[in-house]
């Protein structure tokens, strides 16, 4: 890369400028809903405002719509711009920002990212992940859509995907389908670009335990792709879903650009629950509390470094699974010291008062990080095996063809 035209300070002093005229400032500490479409459809517009002043995919290539700059010009643009709404598509922004565009960058044609990460970073194209299946969660390597190549070229996707982040929402999906049925199940797969508008796609919301939908189910039915929407090298697929789950397991996530060093305010929603239950002055309270601001701090630490590895190309997705394990495990810990906290307060609340009920659903949410991206099971192996060198787990099915896989599968489920 080569050296940017203005140094770090010129940069910031460009921000500020530039800033007041076109973001507006933050007036209310309450979050909104990122994943309600009026959100949505609001923040492309800001979206569009950065991409507009410049300020859009700043440690992306200049060929296509981004800055070419380092990392530290983007951590920059992000202290500068906190007191202004900046754009928030919650799982969106991780998916299209953090995961998806990062992976085609590595693995797609010049062209596809010339036709896709300009519109990426005007925000006119968000994207979501076709990946897990409902025969194939942890094991994505055992997936079965199926991609038929037809007579002019083009591809005939049918099966089903689900767990798929706010489809619904989404205008693309990165989709993994299998191209070579009698390839061993690592391989003959293949990655393509699906409209979530595409015929013959459906896409249905998943009510959850939170009473969100933030997950979807999709139903492919001869849903035609042409070539130039594949992403990667036909029957090589596997090698863009190892740099996919490196991203997806947290080393892309927006904003973790380098390792964070102001640990922020002491936990002002386990304070606040501390307060309103009148336990501030209880020493185990306060201990509780610090534990959980630690731990918080750790994990973002840890996957800021993870992160920077990443983009240095020393991480793969055993790495990957140490941050995605401790985030499991501190959500559920802050999740449980919540309603410790907060006692009754924290399971019983007036629903028109703003902010209620947050702990409660956080609760109910909490083991969520434990299962999306990959099980905690999964993410023991993948350190054991790939970072510990400890001996991969004996598997019968590793290199037979995967319709024979299929076929004992079926044999051995009979009476």
């Amino acid at each position: 890369m080569t050296s940017p035209a203005e140094s770090i300070e010129e940069f910031r002093a460009r921000v500020r400028a530039w800033l007041p005229g076109n973001l507006d400032r933050r007036t209310t500490t309450a979050t909104p809903d990122p994943h309600a479409e009026t959100h949505v459809r609001e923040h492309r517009a800001i979206q569009r405002r950065l991409s507009d002043g410049g300020f859009a995919g700043l440690t992306w290539p200049a060929e296509y719509g981004g800055g070419g700059l380092p990392a530290a010009y983007e951590r920059a643009f992000a202290e500068e711009a906190t007191d202004f709404v900046t754009p928030n598509f919650g799982i969106l922004s991780v998916t299209t920002f953090g995961s998806c565009v990062p992976t085609m960058l590595r693995h797609a044609t010049p062209a596809y990212l010339a036709r896709h990460v300009p519109k990426v970073l005007r925000g006119e194209e968000l994207w979501c992940q076709f990946f897990s299946e409902p025969a194939a969660g942890s094991d994505l390597a055992g997936i079965r859509t199926r991609a038929t190549r037809r007579d002019d070229g083009s591809w005939s996707l049918d099966g089903a995907k689900i767990w798929s982040s706010l489809a619904h929402l989404a205008d693309w999906g990165m989709c993994l389908a299998r191209t070579d049925w009698e390839a061993p199940k690592h391989q003959g797969l293949t990655w393509f670009g699906v409209p979530c508008d595409a015929a013959g796609l459906t896409v249905r919301p998943i009510r959850q335990i939170g009473g969100g939908s933030e997950f979807c189910e999709e139903f492919l039915d001869d849903v035609i792709v042409p070539d130039t929407d594949r992403i990667g090298e036909v029957d090589r697929g596997w090698s863009v879903t190892a740099t996919l789950l490196v991203f997806e397991r947290g080393a892309g996530r927006p904003g973790a650009v380098e390792t964070p060093d102001d640990p922020g305010r002491l936990c002002p929603d386990l304070v606040e629950l501390a307060r309103r239950a009148g336990r501030l002055d209880d020493p185990a309270v306060l201990r509780t509390i610090t534990a959980a601001h630690l731990e918080t701090y750790a994990v973002a630490q840890l996957e800021a470094r993870i992160a920077t590895a990443a983009r240095h190309g020393r991480a793969d997705s055993g790495v990957a699974a140490y941050g995605k394990l401790a985030k499991a495990a501190a959500s559920a810990a802050r999740a449980r010291a919540a309603l410790d906290l907060g006692g009754v307060d924290a399971v019983a609340w007036d629903p028109a008062s703003p902010g209620s009920g947050a702990a409660a659903h956080a609760f109910l949410e909490s083991k969520k990080p434990a299962v999306a991206g990959g099980t905690e099971q999964m993410q023991r192996n993948g350190v054991a095996e790939r970072v510990l060198g400890l001996p991969r787990e004996p598997a019968v099915d590793t290199n037979l063809p995967f319709s024979e896989v299929l076929r004992r599968a079926r044999e051995w489920r009979q009476p």
